[in-house]
Order: C-alpha cells, then structure tokens, then sequence
C-alpha cells in the first residue's frame, strides 16, 4: 500500500486542510481502515479502489475517526488529486468521476484547481427547538446572533447555524466535548469590501466524544451553498468563502453556482507521495 498527502483549498504552503489518501488497499477491511484513520490523526482518510459503477474512474471509503461516511468534500477533492498524480486517466477530458457511498460525484479538473458537483442534500429543513438549541450550545453562540438553524445533510450530517455577521462565527466559543456523532456548521458574511464574501467554521466529534474543528471542509460549504442559494443569501456566478482562521489555517473556497449544479473548487497540493504502509 502506498499513503499520500493532500493539501486541499490550500492558499499556501500547509494552508488548507491535510488529508491521507491510501491506494492499494483493497485487501484492508472496514476495522483496519478505521483504525488507520485514528492513528494518523487527520480529520479523514480515503482509501482508492477500483471502481465497479459504469462510468466511475475510481471508488473511494471515506473515513473519519468516529466511522466512514458516503461522501465528504475535501477527502473528494485530495483522493481525485492523488488519483491523477499516481498516472490516472479520467474517461472523459478534463472530469473525474468518484465513486462513493453518495453515489457518482463529477470533479472538474483545471491544473491544480479541482471542484466537485455538490451532491443532493438528503435533508434540509429547519431545525426542531430542542435541536436549534443544541446546536447553539454545542457552538458556543449568541443566540440572538443566529438568523436560521437548518439541517444542511450532505452526508455527513449538519446542522448549520447562520449567524449574523463572519465576526459572529470567529467569536463563536465552542464547547470542548459533545455527543457521537455531532457535526455543526457555521455561517456568516463579510463586507462588500472583503476579499471573501462569507465565513464558515465546522465542528464535529472524534470517537472520545473530543469537538474537533475542522480547517477547511468541502461537504459543509456544499450545503451551505445550498442553502444559502435557496434562502436568496447567493446566487450566479458565485463567491469566495474563507475558513480555517481560528485553527491557523487559511482556507479559500471558489462556490460557482451554475443554472443545474453548484460546483466548490479549491487549490490542492501534494505534499507527499508514495510513503509504503504495513498494517
């Protein structure tokens, strides 16, 4: 087996968020992958195999350190990054196509520039109060600073608190345990005069119940752009969100909004390649 290392919406050196990507695994089952995923420690670990959907260049296991998930962004990103470094060749010119738990997801490929098509959420929604209140809890939020609580569940399952200003989410004082699995995001906009438009955090809880948070996460700006389209927040041709600024990170995310899809694009980086790995 071999183990890669992805640096995925990166602006700089180490900037974006680290990812491990793991090809020639698939002799390796669902317990040692998991137990792989918390050794290394990163937020996820995908492990490439051969695809068997028609149309798929390869199939993907997303992993985090509390189990696996159908699809996440970044893992989306930095696995079709090392995919096409190690000598893949897509079917089509200039799209990769991932297989995964959420089904074919499409990456458009533009140097070291890659975007996935945001998949369908599988729930959306206001939250119910006892939910909205966790969520507020859990992120350590003014509650007269939230303009909507709504489930934004790409995969992995969000809760998304839209807070009243990008201060709002960097001032936001989260709680250092939670029940497994939680995963909250957090969104709110800058100034016309910023060179982002938006700001995201996201939290979710390793195996010991320990709230994580996560330097650059492409699932939960796919449902935020989602919503954000839906509510009359965004629209065509887009914008850049930032993320990553509390943890030392400097994440940016290019959100095009197409007429019949949302694609979430980011710089990505090998930073390591070909390490051999013996379980």
């Amino acid at each position: 087996m071999n183990l890669d290392l992805i640096d995925v919406f990166a602006t700089g050196a180490l900037s974006g968020n680290p990812l491990a990507v793991v090809r020639g695994g698939a002799a390796l089952d669902p317990a040692q992958m998991l137990a792989l995923t918390r050794w290394l420690g990163f937020s996820e670990t995908t492990f490439l195999l051969p695809p068997d959907e028609p149309g798929a260049d390869y199939a993907v296991r997303i992993f985090y350190p509390a189990g696996e998930l159908p699809f996440a962004g970044h893992p989306t990103l930095g696995s079709a990054a090392a995919w096409l470094a190690a000598g893949g060749v897509p079917q089509r010119d200039g799209v990769v196509v991932q297989q995964c738990g959420a089904g074919l997801i499409e990456v458009r490929i533009d140097g070291d520039v890659l975007a996935f098509r945001a998949p369908s959420l599988r729930r959306s929604g206001p939250l119910d109060a006892a939910d909205r209140a966790e969520a507020i809890r859990i992120a350590g939020v003014d509650p007269a600073r939230v303009i909507a609580a709504v489930h934004a569940d790409n995969g992995p399952g969000w809760r998304l608190l839209h807070l009243d200003s990008a201060r709002a989410v960097l001032d936001a004082r989260p709680v250092p345990s939670a029940p497994v699995p939680s995963d909250i995001g957090l969104v709110g906009a800058w100034g016309a005069d910023h060179d982002r438009q938006f700001e995201l955090r996201a939290f979710f809880t390793n195996a010991g119940g320990r709230l994580v948070e996560d330097p650059v996460t492409g699932s939960l700006n796919a449902s935020v752009a989602q919503y954000l389209v839906a509510a009359g927040h965004a629209g065509a041709p887009g914008y850049i969100a930032g993320q990553g600024q509390c943890i030392g990170a400097d994440g940016r995310i290019a959100v095009t909004i197409e007429a019949e899809a949302i694609w979430i694009g980011g710089r990505t980086r090998i930073v390591a390649q070909g390490a051999r790995v013996t379980l």
